[in-house]
């Protein structure tokens, strides 16, 4: 496991890399191959009617005059060494990892996005809960209760989850549970530390939305796992045995069916750590979902990579936690 565990982190370095090349490669050899200027890439990172000072100094700055692959070797230096920025008079330190300076926001990229980074955990570990127990726990209930009433509810449910739009659902909830009924107070992020209470009452709506959306994906695929399983020759040699019921569902029937549970879920947090952004913007959060979207309305690049690159690393980490659970989970794996 030890050796897997070294493999798959070796992988992960190489694949940050070849990701950190493409998104650099899509923000600044894209628009040059579509005829966009240097002075032209610079005046973005100047804000609105820069002068020809300006534009210059951030040209030189960030070597815009220089090839791409210049360009790229900079970047991966104030990656793993930092770098220093110009603002004005002032002289900024933006220590490594450094993924660059918003001169929108006059912040460091590394310092707004993990200003912002424990909005989007608490969304997505509270939901991720909630929909991970609730799909896998109605997916058995209805494969145990196959063709019944409580079948046909629960994956009628299902597909009511899958297909409604998360700002539908959000924007209903806000009207009717919120505004109108006054069962939950109003949407707000409270630091964990600060009160714990506030905290879990200002995102429960939030998070009960969002999991209403990716449970009903869970139900089903466990409902189709279970039903899989269930007719497998070593859940009839435990039943053989005189092993109970609940035995064999839980370490037999459903350890099984875990794997292709295990992976999604992995790709889903992954993904939604990078920005869970219909949800920010629906409950007006500000996490990095938001910060991306600003980020590109204001056309504030090194907001956008610095975000993007998070993303990324939250996807590669969420795999690379799947994989060694996947040995953990099967044996065939370890071997």
């Amino acid at each position: 496991m030890i050796a897997y565990i070294v493999r798959r982190l070796a992988g992960a370095i190489v694949l940050l890399l070849v990701i950190s090349a493409a998104t650099f490669a899509i923000f600044f050899l894209v628009p040059r191959i579509a005829g966009v200027t240097a002075d032209d890439l610079a005046a973005r990172f100047a804000g609105k009617s820069p002068t020809p000072e300006t534009v210059q100094a951030i040209k030189e700055r960030f070597g815009f005059d220089k090839s791409v692959a210049e360009q790229y070797g900079m970047f991966i230096k104030a990656v793993v060494a930092g770098d220093t920025y110009q603002s004005g008079t002032r002289t900024i330190d933006c220590p490594a990892p450094c993924l660059g300076y918003s001169f929108r926001t006059n912040q460091p990229v590394l310092e707004e996005v993990t200003g912002r980074l424990p909005v989007t955990l608490s969304i997505v570990i509270g939901a991720a809960i909630i929909w991970l127990v609730s799909g896998v726990g109605v997916g058995v209930l209805s494969a145990l209760r196959r063709g019944t009433v409580i079948d046909r509810s629960a994956m009628a449910i299902a597909l009511a989850g899958v297909s409604l739009p998360i700002f539908f659902t959000g924007l209903l909830s806000l009207t009717f549970v919120v505004h109108q009924w006054g069962l939950l107070p109003p949407v707000k992020y409270t630091p964990f530390l600060d009160n714990p209470g506030l905290w879990a009452q200002g995102l429960i709506l939030p998070w009960i939305t969002l999991a209403f959306l990716f449970s009903a994906i869970y139900a089903r695929l466990t409902r189709a796992g279970m039903l899989d399983t269930m007719g497998e020759d070593f859940v009839r040699t435990a039943r053989a045995k005189g092993l109970r019921e609940r035995t064999v569902i839980s370490k037999h029937a459903l350890r099984a069916s875990l794997t292709p549970i295990l992976t999604v879920f992995g790709l889903d947090v992954g993904l939604l750590l990078g920005g869970a952004v219909l949800t920010e913007k629906t409950f007006s959060l500000k996490g990095l979902g938001q910060l991306a979207l600003d980020g590109v309305i204001q056309s504030d690049l090194p907001m956008v990579l610095g975000v993007v690159m998070f993303a990324a690393l939250f996807i590669v980490l969420a795999n690379l936690v799947v994989d060694v659970l996947y040995g953990v989970l099967d044996p065939t794996v370890r071997r």
